[in-house]
């Protein structure tokens, strides 16, 4: 919150040094808008050459390369003031929402694949409470008493460039994802190497021939690209699975929670200062659950932990738009808001957050995941410009019960969860392929017999 007043400030101040002239408010807030935009305009980049580039360089060193991305983007923000180029922030933040979209989509798509079937999901989920860590960790140094001072808000966006580099020392001593190298790359060799990197001194027999059966069911096809997921029939279910969870995941209102936050802790009589401190928890909250929904995933399974985290978010969407009707007619109201709040994004963190990036790498096979990545990235920050874009209309048009369109959203993906996604828990891949292709071509049992 800070950081933005003195970047507007910045952007004012410079603008008036080349032209001698002040900008109006609303100049300055349709400056700061396309600012803030533009890190999803390049997540929206980056989940388009994500797919690409782990086809051609593979999961691991796509992530690698992708940190040159961040690199530029933390140089040039940090740049900015010494250059008096406010023109920097936005560049720089375009390359580090493309880091982000790459990362977003390659890296559950990399532990997904290396990981043994049985604690897949804690594997391939394990990204999301380091991300929610570090949402809570850019809410801490962006304190005032630490990076949050206008003296430092350039070194506090640049910050972004330390995970970057952390990775670039620890990713290259991780091995390739072995279904790359022996599916994609048609070599045995390599990886039983990254088996045995992955696993240690066990017996990998049962595993490789899991591997091998893959193999050879996808033999002789080729990395499908975008339009031939859509031409595909036996993806068809697959699809339309992808396109509901990447889009519920933005359109169930988290961030809507998240705007609405800072209202409610003043309504709350939280001072003013005191409430930078009080927005950590938020992020704290995300992390615990984030963490929790890691551990449990393999025990009770995907589709509970989704369903579970959407019927959550129905009820404190309801309890929230009935506080926020009453928030200036009793007395105890914001406090009912505050706790909405942080159930909501618990009960977001517990599934919908985390879970929905794993979906993609359990249903589709080797030859349509890169592609399908590309989609629910693209879903993903497509959404979230939207609802940036039309949450402040909804506010205006419906006031306290803004909040409705979200719970209802979240109420049909919690059903559409409970009636169409199958359970992957524990599944191989060639089993979970087996199912759906079934249901592609229910009524068409040549097809069936043909595949089994």
């Amino acid at each position: 919150m800070l950081s933005k007043l003195f970047i507007q400030k910045f952007i004012n101040e410079t603008w008036a040094e080349r032209y001698g002239t002040q900008l109006e408010s609303w100049v300055i807030t349709l400056l700061w808008s396309f600012t803030v935009s533009t890190y999803s305009f390049g997540g929206l980049v980056g989940a388009l050459i994500a797919g690409p580039m782990a086809i051609t360089y593979g999961r691991r060193n796509s992530l690698l390369l992708s940190n040159a991305f961040v690199l530029i983007g933390a140089l040039l923000m940090g740049l900015s003031r010494s250059a008096k180029s406010f023109e920097l922030i936005i560049i720089g933040r375009l390359f580090s929402g493309i880091n982000s979209g790459v990362g977003m989509n390659v890296n559950p798509m990399y532990l997904g694949e290396s990981a043994p079937k049985k604690i897949r999901g804690l594997v391939a989920l394990s990204f999301a409470p380091f991300t929610a860590a570090g949402l809570v960790v850019g809410q801490t140094i962006g304190l005032r008493e630490i990076l949050g001072s206008e003296e430092l808000w350039p070194l506090l966006l640049s910050s972004c460039a330390v995970p970057a580099l952390i990775q670039l020392i620890t990713l290259p001593w991780c091995p390739e994802s072995p279904r790359y190298l022996l599916i994609d790359r048609e070599n045995n060799d390599l990886c039983m190497k990254a088996l045995r990197r992955l696993r240690g001194d066990v017996d990998l027999t049962a595993e490789m021939d899991e591997l091998l059966e893959e193999q050879a069911a996808l033999e002789g096809q080729r990395a499908k690209g975008l339009w031939d997921l859509f031409r595909d029939r036996s993806v068809r279910w697959q699809l339309i699975i992808t396109f509901v969870l990447g889009s519920a995941v933005q359109l169930c209102g988290n961030d809507a929670t998240y705007y609405y936050a800072v209202y409610v802790f003043r309504a709350a009589g939280i001072p003013h200062e005191k409430i930078q401190y009080a927005t950590i928890g938020t992020g704290c909250c995300e992390f615990i659950t984030s963490l929790t929904s890691n551990l449990f995933i393999d025990r009770i399974g995907r589709r509970i932990l989704l369903m579970g985290g959407y019927s959550s978010m129905v009820i404190c969407g309801i309890l929230f738009t009935i506080s926020l009707s009453l928030q200036d007619k009793i007395s105890w109201m914001p406090y009912l808001s505050l706790a909405c709040i942080f159930a909501s994004i618990l009960s977001f963190g517990i599934g919908p957050a985390g879970v929905t990036a794993i979906i993609p790498t359990e249903i589709f096979d080797q030859t349509a995941r890169p592609a399908a990545y590309m989609i629910n990235g693209s879903l993903f920050w497509i959404n979230l410009f939207i609802v940036g874009m039309t949450f402040p209309f909804i506010v205006d048009g419906l006031g306290s019960f803004c909040y409705l369109p979200f719970l209802s959203l979240s109420f049909l993906s919690a059903l559409f969860i409970g009636f169409f996604l199958p359970e992957t828990k524990g599944k191989a891949f060639l089993e979970i392929f087996q199912e759906f292709h079934k249901r592609n071509f229910k009524g068409h049992p040549e097809q069936t017999e043909t595949k089994e």
